[in-house]
Parts: structure tokens; C-alpha cells; sequence
């Protein structure tokens, strides 16, 4: 992985630390709309993360593949992950 490891730790244990206080708030019967609020925050920190991790892989993995074939199978491969993420 060529994504800067450190930000994407920080992002990753911020949304653990979300979750377990959505947890919590879920267990004291809190009001859904702020439990939906902090459900969606933590997706926001997820995407921002993978987003990270999606572009170091554009700017490193298939930008140093080294024939046309391996930079293709790449290509796919991120297409794919895009058409999962934008479904």
C-alpha cells in the first residue's frame, strides 16, 4: 500500500471511535436522528480514507505498472471498484 499510513491510521481508528460511541448510543436508546448523524460522519471518515488508498493506488500501482497489459488489468481492476462504490 503507497497511501500515507499514518493518515489513513488516524482516519481508521476515528471511525472505530465513532462506531463504538454510535454503539453506545444505540444501547442508551438515543434519538435516531443524531444516531443517523454519526452514522453518516462515520462513512464520510470511510470514504475519505478509501479515497486515500484508491488514489495512491492510481498514482503508484498503475502509473508504475510496467507493461500496457498489467496497466490495463489495473485500469479494470479500479473500474470495478469505482462501479462498487458509485452503486
Amino acid at each position: 500500500m503507497q497511501a500515507d499510513k499514518k493518515k489513513i491510521t488516524r482516519l481508521l481508528k476515528t471511525a472505530r471511535g465513532q462506531m463504538d460511541g454510535i454503539l453506545k448510543m444505540v444501547e442508551e436508546d438515543r434519538y435516531c436522528i443524531d444516531i443517523s448523524q454519526q452514522l453518516m460522519a462515520t462513512e464520510a471518515i470511510l470514504n475519505k480514507a478509501n479515497k486515500e488508498i484508491l488514489t495512491a493506488h492510481l498514482k503508484c500501482c498503475v502509473a508504475d505498472a510496467k507493461s500496457d497489459e498489467e496497466k490495463e488489468a489495473k485500469i479494470d481492476e479500479l473500474v470495478s471498484m469505482l462501479g462498487k462504490i458509485l452503486k
